[in-house]
């Protein structure tokens, strides 16, 4: 008789973590670009630290870097909410401080930020920089307003990113527009209906339009407005002065703008299967948004297992049975996930006769859609559950 595994909610083990809520350190370089008359770029970085603080020692390990450009009259300390979020989640992100002026470089700026993406490498391969074995592969370029517009040139025939998500891009000089045409990296573009300030139409559509990625992605959120990107700010929101009111609060426009582009960063910068399925699923099923995609290449390595699992009964109500059969396979990490990328659980699953099997209760789970991924050195799967 195979055996059966009673798993409780939020049992996970240790020597396996999907996932960390990292303290967030902080340090502020300035890095200088010899290709640009030694051009320098003063930069605020934010990182998974030992401990939470000024100038911490970063948590042992490599990270993803997700490089930031601000909007414009805007300060890197605008998007606190965005980054607190991000680097807890196991991200490094840094944000340049330049072009603050009245009248600012667009081109500088998109070169500031591809340039933020080659230095972080370097630091990352540098034994006497503080990143020094901490800086993972995969990177991304990212910005909202004016910065999403400067993500457009920094990508630009630029393949050193893994990927890029612009907030309520702005139009640029040279054109963000003309620059999506030479742009093939994995790209997510979020709008706002309610944004009198870049307005979708004229602005981040035909971006997405001209972007020549394999998978790009065009994310409207219903309600919202170019600032409720952003925190509070004067600046930007004395832009909004007259326009029409927001349906939504700037908390909820946050939570939505986090939920997708979380997904959309672990899926290209983590490579997390279950991730990519939640956020099509999201993208699919949401109420918030309205949205655009074409993607002709989507795979996550590694692939199916060969022998699918299956749980039962899916639809599920209080108890559900995870089962399946892999030849050769050894202990399986499972990890089941709610919708917004959040753990509900993880365990290890050790197989009898290259049979699983595990019983889960799902009694405190709250009614609604939920993703199980099962991983073993080899392969993985992915499993839609639904809680009734």
């Amino acid at each position: 008789m195979k055996p059966v595994y009673l798993v409780t909610l939020f049992w996970v083990i240790s020597s396996f973590c999907w996932s960390q809520n990292y303290p967030i350190g902080h340090r502020t370089n300035t890095y200088y670009d010899s290709d640009r008359g030694n051009r320098p770029i003063p930069t605020e970085a934010y990182y998974p630290a030992s401990s939470a603080g000024e100038n911490t020692p970063l948590y042992s390990g490599s990270f993803p870097v997700v490089i930031f450009g601000h909007g414009f009259q805007m300060a890197y300390d605008s998007y606190a909410y965005f980054k607190n979020a991000v680097v807890s989640a196991g991200y490094i992100v840094v944000f340049p401080k330049t072009e603050t002026s009245l009248s600012p470089n667009h081109a500088e700026y998109g070169a500031d930020l591809a340039f933020l993406v080659v230095q972080m490498k370097s630091e990352g391969s540098n034994v006497t920089s503080s990143f020094f074995g901490h800086i993972d592969s995969t990177s991304a370029i990212m910005g909202h307003s004016m910065g999403g517009g400067a993500s457009f040139l920094g990508c630009k025939n630029n393949s050193t990113p893994t990927a890029m998500v612009t907030w309520a891009a702005a139009g640029t000089v040279p054109s963000a527009i003309a620059a999506a045409r030479n742009i093939t990296l994995p790209s997510l573009v979020f709008a706002a209906d309610h944004d009198c300030i870049t307005p979708p139409a004229s602005n981040q559509i035909p971006m997405y339009d001209s972007l020549a990625s394999d998978c790009k992605v065009l994310i409207t959120i219903k309600g919202g407005g170019h600032c409720y990107f952003a925190d509070a700010n004067f600046l930007c929101s004395l832009g909004e002065v007259g326009c029409t009111a927001f349906p939504i609060t700037r908390e909820q426009q946050h939570s939505t703008t986090l939920d997708f582009t979380k997904l959309f960063l672990a899926r290209y910068l983590k490579n997390q299967a279950d991730a990519w399925t939640a956020f099509l699923d999201s993208l699919s099923n949401s109420p918030r948004i309205t949205s655009q995609k074409s993607c002709t290449t989507t795979s996550v390595a590694p692939g199916l297992m060969p022998e699918p699992f299956k749980i039962f009964p899916n639809p599920s109500g209080d108890v559900a049975t995870l089962s399946g059969s892999c030849s050769g396979c050894e202990n399986a990490y499972v990890r089941v996930s709610d919708i917004s990328g959040r753990e509900i659980l993880s365990f290890i699953l050790v197989p009898e006769k290259n049979q699983y099997q595990a019983v889960f209760g799902m009694d405190a789970w709250k009614r609604g859609v939920y993703f199980a991924e099962i991983r073993n050195s080899q392969e993985s799967r992915v499993i839609k559950i639904v809680k009734n």
